[in-house]
């Protein structure tokens, strides 16, 4: 079903109260990351600098969203041990939170009795829900976004969204093994 998905960037900067991130898979490769994930690998070092070339915009974007008093959080359902490229992601987190993210982990078996959905999504101010679709290999798929706006379905994601939040552990707790 074709549709104009408005983009992200918009999206943020014209939430009003609240913007909720729900990430569920154990491994991403969109390319615009790729490289740092590949020098994280060989390194163990990760741009951390909220103000780099690479963090900036995000957290330009973000930290105005903040400052409008919208709340923005991330929440991420992980397998345990975790993959390679969660501690890369636990590793960057710094960095959302200190652009004003608000970030909890939860380990996968914990929501086994969870209804989840079943693609990565953010919804915003409680009245849409930006599904995101990847490739099974973790590349964006084709295509990538899907706006829904029903109120049921985003009553579905949000209270989905609030489940897992609540069992989540804060990113300042959350400690990869």
């Amino acid at each position: 079903m074709p549709q104009n998905v408005p983009s992200f960037d918009e999206l943020m900067e014209t939430a009003q109260h609240s913007a909720v991130h729900l990430e569920m898979r154990d491994q991403y490769s969109v390319g615009d990351e790729v490289g740092d994930f590949e020098t994280w690998l060989r390194t163990g070092s990760r741009d951390s600098d909220p103000a780099s070339e690479y963090w900036a915009p995000w957290v330009d974007m973000i930290s105005r969203a903040v400052a409008r008093g919208v709340a923005v959080r991330r929440a991420r359902i992980v397998s345990e041990p975790v993959t390679d490229y969660i501690r890369y992601e636990h590793a960057g987190a710094v960095v959302n939170v200190a652009a004003g993210e608000q970030v909890r982990w939860l380990p996968r078996r914990r929501a086994v009795d969870l209804l989840l959905p079943g693609a990565d999504l953010w919804i915003f101010d409680g009245t849409q829900v930006l599904f995101n679709h990847f490739s099974g290999a973790g590349d964006w798929a084709d295509p990538p976004m899907e706006m829904r706006s029903e109120p049921e379905l985003v009553k579905q994601c949000s209270d989905a969204f609030e489940a897992i939040w609540e069992r989540g552990v804060p990113h300042s707790e959350y400690a990869i093994h």
